[in-house]
């Protein structure tokens, strides 16, 4: 490839840096971009030169995905960086009082000052310790430090010392009893492979090997285990539509990137039980024939991406992943991480798979679907994190004791992000069709002398409940029926002192940040839909007819679910709560 480079060098860090990755194709850019970055903190046109020639991708591509992702800075700044998380969580727990306090000691956000910068950041996916920063310095290594929750005084601390490598609190859970995917999180030693196979680990996968690929797709088919990204599609169904094509290679990837404002149910699952996944991807990587696995996990989770790295290289040791797995002739998988690196698109499945191939992570339009062609063009399944550790459950306790678990229509344990105002703020899981209001006790309900004004379910692409509809119960069905939705988990408390106008300002502002821009209804429509909302809170304007017709326009003509989903919670906040009059 004649590749037309511009007159610049990578500096000797920059090569040491981009050296690992000699003889690397196309699907290496990511990873190369994040070297650079963690290495000097930024991504110079020498560097970006240097990558081209080392993986012969041309310039122009090169620079489209490097300013696709927030994570990386294309314009020289300090090695230090201070994420303030502002999403929805952190914005009503006292973020925009942290902000106001780095502003004053530290300067403006995004310029440097004093060998640091500091900036607004989308949902951390820490929640339940709201609000939240997390700093990151380069070098050799990289180290980051999450703090959380944050003040304004511990802010300006991390700005002005480097990171101490510290990862948060391990998860907290508030509940034990009746505990199936989340039993062994906070009670076993995450980094241990004896501890999790001592508490039945790779049991499940025992079971599988011994079953055959036919008889573990009926099995899942029949747990009637749905997808638990927010699609709710039959998992059995992907797995027997993928199993059944004959192109191969076949490809199996973990959706790890949860992005959704309010959801950190997955990185709870990584971070206390990191083996689970690894087990529970082997088992489906041999249902559908696939030899290579990917995680696909979103840059600001430091703890799960250590724990995770630590579980793949146990179990690569002791014959859990690679050739002839667990002695099983013929069968032979691995799992290989991928970093996300801050762009909510890259939760959709598609666009998952841009990301890995070195593209810039938008969507794909369907059909083909991605049973059919999927990553690198190869028939491939996408499962997040809870779809993929309900498996080996069904396959020690059986389909039929699964379904038992739950309803007819909505089977089995599910995860839910309890955040905002509550008590006791965390992940819970409970059987599907308990009560929202049985959720909400399990969490203590509201702060003493405050009541609830809403909950908002399903995050920014969700829906609003009042305080009269707690009785909901919570499966998928009922969610529909009720016109609302249970999305990711989300389940975000506000109780009466929350400003609901400047939330529902900063769900049109995220939206119209993580728009990917690739289609028109999408990339007006979430900017239309921002401007409304602010000239209705400056001057109490009726935008109600305007908000309905963008958002309608946005539903029914955008690509992908971002577009299709970025009015829902608007549109039940004016519908059910009379917002924005």
């Amino acid at each position: 490839m004649d590749l037309k480079l511009l007159d610049a060098i990578a500096s000797h860090e920059e090569r040491e840096a981009v050296a690992g990755f000699a003889g690397g194709g196309r699907d290496q850019l990511l990873p190369a971009l994040h070297a650079v970055n963690d290495r000097v903190g930024w991504i110079s046109q020498g560097a970006l030169n240097l990558i081209c020639e080392t993986l012969h991708v041309p310039p122009a591509d090169a620079y489209g995905v490097a300013t696709f992702y927030s994570l990386f800075a294309l314009e020289e700044r300090p090695e230090r960086v201070v994420h303030v998380c502002t999403d929805l969580a952190c914005r009503i727990s006292g973020a925009d009082t942290v902000c106001d306090v780095l502003t004053e000691h530290v300067g403006v956000a995004g310029k440097a000052r004093g060998g640091v910068t500091w900036q607004r950041s989308p949902c951390l996916g820490v929640c339940e310790r709201a609000p939240a920063a997390l700093t990151f310095q380069a070098g050799d290594p990289a180290t980051t430090e999450l703090i959380a929750p944050v003040t304004g005084a511990s802010a300006v601390l991390a700005a002005g010392r480097a990171p101490a490598a510290g990862e948060g609190a391990p998860p907290v859970l508030h509940q034990r009893d009746g505990l199936r995917l989340l039993r062994r999180v906070g009670v076993v030693d995450p980094a241990s492979l004896d501890d999790y196979r001592a508490t039945g680990g790779y049991a499940a996968l025992r079971n599988a090997l011994r079953m055959g690929q036919a008889a573990v797709i009926r099995e899942v088919t029949d747990s009637g285990l749905l997808g638990r990204g927010g699609a709710a599609f039959p998992t059995g169904r992907k797995w027997a539509a993928t199993a059944a094509q004959p192109a191969g290679p076949h490809y199996l990837v973990c959706n790890a990137d949860e992005s959704e404002p309010g959801t950190f149910k997955d990185r709870v699952l990584l971070e206390g039980d990191p083996f689970a996944l690894v087990e529970a991807m082997t088992i489906a990587a041999f249902a559908i024939g696939a030899r290579q696995g990917y995680v696909y996990l979103r840059g600001e989770y430091p703890r799960a991406l250590r724990l995770l790295r630590n579980a793949l290289a146990a179990a690569r040791d002791r014959g859990f992943l690679g050739e002839d797995v667990m002695g099983h002739a013929g069968f032979s998988f691995d799992i290989e991480i991928r970093r996300g690196a801050g762009a909510y698109i890259c939760g959709e499945e598609t666009a998952i798979f841009n990301s890995i191939e070195g593209f810039r992570g938008e969507p794909r339009t369907k059909p083909p679907f991605p049973v059919e062609q999927g990553l690198f063009g190869k028939p491939t399944v996408v499962n997040n994190v809870e779809t993929l550790v309900n498996v080996p459950l069904i396959l020690t306790e059986g389909a039929a004791a699964y379904r038992a678990i739950g309803t007819e229509a909505s089977a089995g344990p599910k995860l839910f992000c309890l955040s905002g105002n509550v008590e006791r703020p965390g992940v819970y899981e409970v059987p599907f069709g308990t009560s929202l209001r049985e959720l909400l006790a399990l969490a203590g309900g509201v702060p003493e002398g405050r009541s609830l004004r809403a909950i908002l379910l399903g995050g920014a692409a969700g829906g609003f409940v009042r305080p009269d509809e707690l009785d909901l119960p919570l499966t998928f069905e009922d969610a529909r029926a009720a016109k609302t939705t249970l999305g990711s988990g989300v389940v975000l408390v506000l109780d009466d002192l929350v400003d609901l106008g400047g939330f529902l300002l900063r769900i049109a502002e995220f939206f119209r940040d993580e728009s990917c821009g690739q289609c028109v209804p999408c990339r007006i429509g979430t900017v239309r839909q921002e401007e409304a909302i602010r000239r209705v809170l400056a001057a109490k304007s009726d935008e109600r007819p305007l908000l309905r017709e963008v958002g309608g326009v946005m539903r029914d003509s955008s690509i992908c679910g971002l577009g299709q989903t970025a009015w829902n919670a608007i549109e039940s906040a004016i519908d059910r709560l009379g917002a924005l009059k």
